[in-house]
Parts: structure tokens; sequence; C-alpha cells
């Protein structure tokens, strides 16, 4: 290997800042600069760049701003890398091309860059009429040797993406899925023309619009033999967001008939299929292999569990920092963090790089980007499904606490009504926790310490959880109170907090139990960004809910909540002063005067039926 500086070196020598050279390498300005783990190494014999970009090793003029714009929404490689800010997930060619596994799934959650990594790949390998290797000589894989630069525009590409694929009927959606296809078939126009397929009346149809719709699902398989045959090159084979489908299918009702399609589809392009180099997919779920991979032996996983290509799925700690230093903004790295970091696939820390860059662009304003990127369905089924058991572990994550659960990354959606103990496992591979720790289970899956990863989900959740328990906690009162709970008015928080106790207990009859366990969970929602929930011991019991307020102004809350079946008016009323009573005598305070908490609001709440009555103390 040549000769190399730090660069410190470089910095000395060119009479330039650290930051700035650091900033020449991450545009490209230093030919042959490449990273070696967390450092980057200049050639010593490398020019003092200008402010230019590098093209095929020679600088360029160029009328780009000094700061290249964010690539918010690009998931096109060649313009994310030529004209936006771009940061280098090149490594993951490299980091294959060591492995070579036939087929390869990636697993992640929406928005963290699996398109944009897939059309990488599709550039780095697809042999086209251009030379695309520039867009690759001032990238990180260039510098890894001959060996790697050999596979570059070598191969034949299949590509779909099923990211827009949203449809509320499978009819819709097989549609579109074979528009998908046969705009595929087009693109390759080589075969138009080409003497050598053996199919041609399979590619006339497909183009022509006339395929019978129960031949579609070989079309994966059919493609890559024709282009096998012109190119004498089998093909790569590239699915982006393959579980998009089945996911709509799960909730609008047609999850059968596109799991038999995409069965069917993926085993003729992928399995044992002679005409195929390499496949690669990325989704969000993995799906167990007996839904849709059946038979797949070839498969391999990687999921947010996985060590193998966890730092190409979102920016690293590294990343984010060189940004910020890039933009002039590194003292806004902790809020960065506080808002977005917080992910952990297999050992390396990450950030949603969707709300990172929509910060930056947002001058530096925290807002919840994520959010707004795609449907949350998920965690309202999930409260729908939700049991007490459920209900308690919501409530704990809200509070910022964790907890230790099963976690099996093969889960498939109906598992979530059959099976409500999956739904943490659907909630961390779609990005909803993070991992705190993992260690492996004797039954193949992982027992893993899960929390929120940081304060954007955390908003995610509270919107979620108060849409669906509407109806327990109605919108204008919940309003209301956060806006007592702004202001501090203690009085009127107090005549808020009765109001909203007689609306929730009276929305319910019977289940009680189930009840208390959603009023529980929305109260931790509710107060969230100003009280600490809990219902634990203090004094000489438990108390059913404890508020203890996170700033000096604000009242502390115990709420103890009482059920009888068949009350009249008189005996639910004794019924609240006996909650009341129970709250003084077994000194429930004494954490929230302990915490030096001076205002203290005591609720005893009784319910029978639909009738409730409050005793304040």
């Amino acid at each position: 290997m040549a000769e190399t500086m730090s660069v410190k070196e470089a910095a000395r020598l060119w009479d330039l800042s650290e930051r700035r050279v650091s900033s020449f390498c991450k545009e490209g300005k230093i030919e042959g600069a490449f990273k070696n783990k967390h450092a980057w190494r200049i050639p010593v014999d490398a020019q003092k760049p200008l402010d230019q970009r590098v093209k095929n090793g020679t600088y360029i003029k160029s009328n780009r701003p000094v700061n290249l714009p964010l690539p918010i929404g690009v998931s096109d490689y060649r313009l994310a890398s030529d004209e936006y800010y771009y940061v280098d997930k090149t490594m993951m060619i490299k980091d294959f091309i060591d492995e070579r596994a036939m087929v390869s799934l990636y697993t992640r959650p929406r928005r963290f860059g699996k398109t944009l990594n897939m059309d990488m790949l599709r550039t780095f390998f697809e042999k086209t009429d251009t030379d695309t290797s520039i867009y690759f000589k001032d990238k990180m894989i260039w510098s890894c040797g001959k060996q790697y630069r050999n596979y570059q525009g070598k191969y034949p590409v299949i590509f779909i993406t099923f990211k827009d694929v949203k449809k509320d009927s499978w009819e819709e959606t097989f549609q579109r899925i074979k528009q998908l296809i046969t705009i595929e078939y087009k693109r390759h126009t080589e075969l138009a023309s080409s003497t050598v397929i053996q199919d041609r009346d399979y590619y006339e149809k497909i183009i022509s619009g006339n395929l019978e719709p129960a031949l579609f699902d070989s079309s994966l398989y059919m493609l890559s033999k024709m282009l096998h045959e012109h190119h004498d090159t089998a093909p790569i084979i590239i699915i982006d967001e393959y579980d998009i489908p089945i996911q709509q299918g799960h909730m609008r009702g047609y999850y059968d008939q596109v799991i038999l399609f995409m069965r069917n589809l993926f085993s003729g392009g992928l399995k044992d299929n002679k005409h195929l180099s390499y496949g690669f997919l990325t989704g969000i779920l993995r799906v167990a292999k007996e839904s849709v991979f059946s038979g797949l032996n070839n498969l391999a996983i990687h999921s947010v569990l996985d060590n193998k290509y966890s730092a190409y799925f979102g920016f690293t700690a590294d990343e984010v920092k060189e940004m910020a230093a890039y933009y002039g903004i590194s003292e806004k790295y902790d809020e960065i963090c506080e808002w977005y970091d917080g992910y952990r696939f297999g050992e390396t820390e990450i950030f949603n790089p969707w709300s990172v860059i929509n910060y930056f662009n947002n001058r530096c304003e925290p807002r919840a980007f994520w959010q707004s990127t795609g449907s949350n369905d998920i965690i309202g089924e999930i409260i729908v499904e939700a049991d007490n058991d459920i209900y308690t572990k919501l409530a704990e994550l809200v509070n910022g606490k964790s907890f230790v659960t099963n976690i099996d990354t093969g889960v498939i959606y109906p598992q979530i009504k059959n099976n409500p103990s999956t739904i943490y496992s659907f909630l961390l591979v779609a990005g909803y926790l993070k991992v705190i720790k993992t260690v492996p289970a004797f039954n193949g899956d992982f027992l893993c310490e899960v929390a929120l990863p940081n304060k954007e989900i955390s908003f995610v959740y509270n919107k979620e959880i108060l849409q669906k328990l509407e109806r327990m906690l109605p919108q204008a009162t919940t309003i209301s109170i956060q806006e007592a709970i702004f202001t501090g008015n203690a009085e009127k928080l107090q005549s808020l907090i009765q109001e909203l106790l007689l609306q929730a207990v009276s929305c319910f009859d019977t289940a009680q139990e189930h009840f208390y366990h959603g009023f529980m969970l929305g109260i931790c929602t509710l107060f969230n960004n100003a009280y600490v929930t809990s219902n634990r011991e203090s004094g000489n019991g438990r108390y059913d809910i404890q508020l203890m307020p996170k700033s000096s102004h604000l009242p502390g809350i115990l709420i103890e909540l009482k059920a009888e079946k068949h009350c009249d008016k008189e005996a639910l009323k004794k019924l609240s002063e006996a909650a009341l009573k129970q709250i003084n005598e077994k000194a429930y305070d004494t954490e929230l005067v302990n915490k030096g908490v001076k205002t203290i609001f005591k609720y005893g709440v009784a319910f029978s039926g639909k009738n409730a009555e409050i005793t304040l103390g």
C-alpha cells in the first residue's frame, strides 16, 4: 500500500484546519483518500485540493455551493453521491464481495436508507453503455483494490422496488406489481432485438400487456433467463421493500393472496435458479421462511440484531459528528443524540438518517420527522389487541423504562392477533424499540432488554396511544390538561383531572381491570413530558397511580381507584371516600413529600358501571 499521512499531518503541510481537510476527504476532493476504521488516510503525494470535486483523477470546476444540499427523499445513488452530501456506504459492496452469499436479505425500519443502498449496488454491479465507475472512484470501495473493482459494471441487473405498492385491494396490488415488472422488462431494451433469447413469445406478451395473469409469478425467473442468454452472464436480482405489499395485505384483508403470489414469484427468481448470480432483498420484516421464502435455503438474513452490515443502514455516531462539523453546527450533536440516536443494529450505535438530515434542513429545530413518513398502524393495532400485561409494558416504555422480552425476528403479521407476545418483535424490527442487551434463547430466538430509542419515537407512541384511547381520554380534555401543565395552573389542572376521570370511567362497564391498565397507559402518555408516572409502593402500601412532577412549580398527584358492581349514588360516594381515606391512612404521599413536592392533589375515584364519583383530598 502507498505511504499515507493523517488529516493532522496534511493540515500542517497545506496550512489548513484539520476540519477543512476532513471535509475535503468527505467531499472526494483528495484523490486516493480513504477511511481506515474511523480515521482518514491521505496519500503523501496528494495535491492540496481546490474547492472542486474529483472526477477520473482530475479536478474540474463546479458551480456547486460550498455546502452541498442534503439528499432529502433522494434514493437515486448517482444523484445522491454526485450532487448532494453523501454519507459513504460503499464498503457494504466490499463486505458483500468478501462473503458472496447467493441471496441476501437486509431487514431495517422504513427510511433507513434501504432503497438508496440497493440503488448503489445496482449502479456498481450493472453492465451499462456508460461508464458508471466515475460514481465510485472517490468512494472508499475504490481504494480497496483491483479484486473489488473488477466486479464493477459486469452484471445485468433486475431491479424492482415495491416501496410504493400500498393499495386497498389485492386486485389493485396485483395490477401495480404487474406494471412494475413490465417496466423492468422494458428497461432492458437489449432484449427487444436479441436473437438468442428462447422465450420470445413470453417477452412479447409481457411487453404488450397481453400476458395471462397466471403466468406473472414466473416473470422474475423468465427475465433472469433471458438476460443470462443474451449477456452470457447470469444477472443480479434486487428486490427493494419486498414486504410492503405483504404489510398492506395484512392491514387490508388480502394477506393470503399476496403471500401466495410473492412465494411463487421469489421461488422462481431466487430458489435454485441457475440464471442467477446473486440476489438482494430489503424489507422491514424478515418474514418466516415458511410464509414467503419456502425452501429458499440459500438465504443469508441480516436483521437488526446481526453485526454484519450493521453500519450501512442509518448513520453512525462518527458520520453524524462529521456531518455536523461540515455544516458548522457541532454544538448541536447532543440534541441530535437526544432526538434521533438510540438505535442499535448488532453492536453498532445508529441514528435515524431521515430524521437527522431533516433536522439539519429544518435549521436544527427538533421535530418528530419520522412519524410522518409512513403509517404507524402497527402501534394502533397493538393497542386495540392489548391485554393487561401489554398495557403495563407499554406504560413502562412511555415512562422511559426498559424490560426483557422474547424477540423472534422471523415473526409474521398475523401473529399480532394470534400471539400477543410477538408485538415486541414487530416493534423492534419496525424501528419503535431499541435493544439494550441481547442473549440467545434456548429456542433459537433472543431474549432482549428493550426500550424506546429516543425522544422522537416517544412522540410517535404518545400520538398513537392518545388517538386509540380517545374514547377514554377525550382530545379536548387532554389538550386542556397539557395547557394547564405548561402554564403551571394548578387550580385548573385539579378541575380538569376530575373531569378527565369522570369522562374516562363512564366509558367502561364491567371491564374494570382492562380500563385500569388502559387508563394508566393514557395517563403515562398524557403526562409524559411533565411527570414521571408509576404504581409502586410508597408509605405503607402500593398506590394505584402517582404522578411525580419533574418541575417544582407543578403539583404531585395521587389517584386511588375502586370499583364495585350495582352501587347506588350514596354507596358510590362512600367508596370514593374510602379510596381517599386509603391514600391518607397508608401515607401514599410519602415519596412525594420526601422529594420536596409542596402541593399534592389526592383523588379517590369510585366507579360502578357507567357511574363515577370522585372525592378530592
